[in-house]
Order: C-alpha cells, then structure tokens, then sequence
C-alpha cells in the first residue's frame, strides 16, 4: 500500500481526536440528550389526575382516598394526642375534636383534591374541595381547628377571623401543632406529622 508522501503517522495513533477530547464529546451528547428526553417527558406528559372519592379522615389534616394518603397543604391541625386548654384553663382533647370536626363536615361526601406534590412521607399535598366548591382547608382554619401553615400565608385571613371569634382552639390556648410534635417526639410512620 502507498502512501502519501505528507501523510506522516505515529505508531499506535489514530488521525483525529484524543480519546480525552472524544470521552468529552460523547459525555456532552450524553448530558444533551439526557436533558432533552426529561424536557419531553415534563412538557408532554399529562397532569397527574387529582385524587376523588369518599374520604377516611385519619386526624385534623390527613385523609384516605382509595388507599392514597392526602395531607391537607398550608394547614396545620393539632395532633390526635394533643390537649389544648379552654377558656377556664381546662384541657380538652382539641386533635381529636379537629378529626371529629372535619369527619362531620365531610359527612361522607365525594372530595375532589388536586394533587400538588409529595411529602417527607409520601403523601399528596392537595387542597380539597366538597362538590360545592368549597375548600376543606380553608373551612378547618375558619373554623379554628387548624392553623395556617404555610409560607405564603394562604389562610391566614381565616385564621385571624376565627382567632377574633374565638372559634375552635383560639377559645383557649394551645401549642402550635408543629411545636407540640417537637416537643413529643415518637415514631412517625407517615400518618401523622
């Protein structure tokens, strides 16, 4: 075989690129593509169906529909062990009563709840509403068994409403739900939080 006169090679390399220069070539192409097939999947894909059905309350801001764990977002009920103190300084179980109240508002009836995100323990996030419209977030923190609990401060006019009247555990005093999960801390196996 004849070769050109100006065509010089090395033994042991090949024309063109270093193998360091191609890695990085084909690591780029990699990441490009990589990216692009999650923009597709993000952009084209179908919003996730909000979860609808009757629902098991389990406390004063967590619900079971269809064996999916919802966590009301931007409230905060108190705990179902938590005890608050009424107006002549009596305890009274006020997480259970926030259950009882949110079981007796939803008396069976279809919720519809968006769903936004997860939590730590794998719940949805979601606002739920009645088949009215009405959100059962916002009616728990008007009412008073729940506070606002979120950094947007989205109940926070039902919250001041419900401390003015009065309503619910404003009627005393209590401890803010996530301080009194701080200061009794047991294991937590997602139900509550």
């Amino acid at each position: 075989m004849m070769q050109r006169p100006n065509a010089r090679r090395r033994p042991g390399r090949q024309p063109g690129y270093s193998r360091e220069t191609r890695r990085w070539i084909v690591m780029v192409i990699v990441l490009i593509g990589s990216l692009a097939i999650y923009a597709v999947e993000r952009w084209m894909r179908t919003p996730d169906a909000p979860v609808i059905g009757t629902a098991l309350v389990v406390d004063g801001d967590s619900l079971v529909i269809d064996h999916t764990r919802i966590r009301l977002v931007g409230i905060d009920a108190p705990e179902l062990d938590q005890t608050c103190l009424d107006a002549e300084g009596r305890d009274w179980p006020c997480g259970r009563q926030a259950s009882a109240q949110l079981r007796s508002h939803i008396r069976n009836r279809p919720l519809t709840c968006p769903r936004q995100s997860l939590d730590q323990f794998g719940r949805v996030l979601a606002t739920c509403t009645l088949p009215d419209g009405s959100s059962i977030n916002a009616w728990m923190v008007a009412q008073g068994w729940a506070v606002s609990y979120d950094r947007a401060g989205l109940y926070d006019a039902e919250q001041a409403a419900a401390k003015v009247a009065r309503r619910g555990i404003w009627a005393g005093s209590f401890v803010q739900p996530h301080e009194w999960r701080r200061q009794n801390p047991r294991r937590d196996d997602g139900r509550g939080d």
